[in-house]
């Protein structure tokens, strides 16, 4: 009949199916992961633009409630972009902080499997 060695054998082979199966079953990325990337570019983007829009306003509000020649508007304009930049660089940092965290909860995960 069936000696040791052939049960042992089959043994691992079918842990070797095992754990080939379970490989294949791992969900793949969900395809609404694309537009998440899509929706943070286009939120870096607006902050970017919200910043030089708030700056153009003070600044052309200054120049024409002083009378002065559009000096606080390209002033203004400078700092909103300095700010939206500030600003963008900031939600870029909490987007890889973010990623960071779950790669490292993936490699713990599949460390400890």
């Amino acid at each position: 009949m069936i000696d040791d060695d052939q049960k042992q054998r089959m043994a691992q082979l079918e842990e070797k199916l095992a754990a080939a199966k379970k490989a294949h079953e791992e969900p793949e990325p969900r395809a609404d992961e694309h537009y998440s990337m899509a929706n943070q570019a286009w939120r870096m983007v607006t902050e970017l633009v919200a910043g030089l829009v708030i700056g153009l306003g003070i600044g052309y509000g200054l120049d024409v409630l002083l009378g002065t020649t559009p000096i606080f508007m390209v002033l203004f304009i400078l700092l909103g972009l300095a700010a939206g930049v500030n600003v963008m660089l900031r939600s870029a940092r909490e987007i890889q902080d973010k990623q960071m965290a779950e790669a490292e909860q993936r490699a713990d995960a599949d460390k400890d499997a």
